[in-house]
C-alpha cells in the first residue's frame, strides 16, 4: 500500500475466527500453552482444525515462535510464517499480513496470535531493564537517564503538552476511562466486570506520572488471543458470518521513535495514525460519519483522544467533549483498560464480535467498525465490515 494510491487488498480477505484465554493476573500456566489454547479456540470457531493451517502471523517480543506453536497445536506444514515488530502497534499489522497472505496465495488459512503473562511474568509497566544496545535504542538515551524510564513516563510528555495547548484539565482524561469502565461492566469476559469508575474515582486515583493517573493506564494482564483470517469466499463456507477487511494500514510518522518521538514539530497529535488513518479512508471508501463502533487502542487514555482527532471524528481538542457526549460507540468491550490488556487483539476481537451481532454490549446493526494498534509506536489499522 502506499500512503498515495489506494490498495487493492480490501475485500479479499476475512476473520472466519476468534478465540481467547480468561483474563487474569495470574493465568498459572505457560505463555506457549495461552498461544495454544488461544489458536485452539480460534479455529473451533471458525470451524477449522490445526491441519487446515498453513500461515502464524505473531508480534515480535512474543515468547512463542511460530513454529512451535504449530508443533504444540499438532498442525502441519507451514507455507507463511511473520512476526510484526513495535510492541502494540503490531495489533492490526498481524491482520493485514494474514490478509497479504490468502489474497496472494501464499497460504489459505493464516491464524495471528498474542499471548503472554504481562503481569505475573515480565511486566512491560517496570520500565525499561537490561536492554541490549541497538540502533532503534539510541534515541532511549535522551530520555532515561532524566528518569523518562517506562511508557507511562513518555506518554506524561505528550500528554502535558496536549492539556496545555488545547486549555484543558486532566478531566479530560478521565471521560475515555468512564466510558470504557462502563462498558466492561456489563461485559462478563473483562478483568473489571461490575466495577465501573465515576470522574470523581479517576480523579482520586493516584499520579503515575503527571498528569497520567492510575485509571489513565491500562491494566497488565495475562492471557492469549487468537483470529483466523482465510479468503471470503471460504469464510462464507464457515459457521459464522466472515468479518470482511475492508482496509488495512501500517503507518510510521516523520521523526518517528518508540514511545518518545519528542522532537516533532508537534507534540499534540499521533502522525503515525494520521497516516493509518489516510490509508483507511482511502481504500475502504469509508469516512468518520459510516463507522457504527470504533475500537481505538488504549494503553493511555491521552492517545485515546488524539486517534479520535487523528481520524477526523472531531476536531482537535474537542475530543473529550465528543468521548462524553457518547457520539460514537467506543471500545465497547472495555478495552485494554476495562477488559485486558492483550496488545490490542482482543480489541480485533471485539470487532469482530460487534459484526457478528454477539458482543456484550452489542450496537444495534453494527456493520462497519474500526480497530486501531498501539499509538506512539509504528501502528496500524482495520476496517471490519460485514458483507451487503
Amino acid at each position: 500500500m502506499s500512503l498515495r494510491t489506494r490498495d487493492t487488498l480490501g475485500g479479499r480477505a476475512a476473520i472466519a475466527g476468534i478465540g481467547a484465554t480468561e483474563f487474569s493476573k495470574d493465568s498459572g500456566r505457560s505463555e506457549l500453552r495461552l498461544a495454544v489454547e488461544a489458536v485452539r479456540a480460534a479455529l473451533d470457531d471458525a470451524g477449522l482444525t490445526p491441519a487446515d493451517v498453513d500461515g502464524l502471523v505473531t508480534f515480535t517480543m512474543d515468547t512463542s515462535p511460530e513454529i512451535t506453536v504449530a508443533q504444540a497445536c499438532g498442525m502441519g506444514e507451514l507455507s507463511f510464517f511473520s512476526r510484526v515488530h513495535y510492541g502494540g502497534g503490531a495489533a492490526c499489522a498481524t491482520v493485514q499480513q494474514a490478509a497479504l497472505a490468502v489474497a496472494t496465495g501464499l497460504a489459505e488459512v493464516v491464524v495471528c496470535y498474542r499471548a503472554f503473562n504481562e503481569r505475573s511474568g515480565r511486566r512491560f509497566g517496570a520500565g525499561v531493564r537490561h536492554r541490549e544496545p541497538s540502533a532503534e535504542g539510541v534515541a532511549l538515551g535522551w530520555t532515561l537517564p532524566f528518569g523518562l524510564l517506562t511508557p507511562a513516563s513518555w506518554v506524561a510528555m505528550t500528554a502535558r503538552r496536549y492539556l496545555h495547548a488545547h486549555g484543558l484539565t486532566p478531566e479530560a482524561f478521565g471521560q475515555v476511562a468512564v466510558v470504557d469502565r462502563a462498558y466492561a461492566a456489563t461485559n462478563p469476559a473483562a478483568y473489571f466486570h461490575g466495577r465501573p469508575i465515576t470522574l470523581a474515582d479517576h480523579a482520586a486515583s493516584r499520579w503515575i506520572a503527571e498528569p497520567l493517573r492510575l485509571l489513565d493506564c491500562c491494566q497488565e494482564t495475562d492471557g492469549g488471543q487468537a483470529v483466523v483470517v482465510t479468503s471470503l469466499e471460504r469464510a462464507r463456507d464457515l459457521p459464522h458470518p466472515p468479518a470482511v477487511i475492508a482496509a488495512a494500514a501500517q503507518g510510521a510518522g516523520r521523526a518517528q521513535e518508540q514511545m518518545t518521538s519528542f522532537y516533532r514539530d508537534d507534540l499534540t497529535g499521533l502522525p503515525e495514525m494520521n497516516a493509518v488513518a489516510r490509508q483507511l479512508w482511502r481504500t475502504s471508501g469509508f469516512g468518520p460519519d459510516d463507522i457504527d463502533v470504533a475500537i481505538l487502542y488504549d494503553h493511555f487514555t491521552p492517545f485515546v483522544l488524539m486517534q479520535l482527532e487523528e481520524f477526523g471524528f472531531c476536531g482537535r481538542g474537542r475530543a473529550a467533549d465528543f468521548v462524553a457526549e457518547r457520539r460514537l460507540p467506543l471500545n465497547t468491550h472495555g478495552g485494554q483498560l476495562g477488559e485486558a490488556y492483550l496488545h490490542g487483539m482482543n480489541g480485533v476481537a471485539e470487532a469482530v464480535r460487534q459484526l457478528r451481532g454477539t458482543a456484550a454490549n452489542q450496537v444495534p446493526a453494527a456493520s462497519r467498525t474500526l480497530v486501531t494498534a498501539g499509538t506512539g509506536v509504528p501502528t496500524s489499522g482495520l476496517v471490519l465490515t460485514s458483507e451487503g
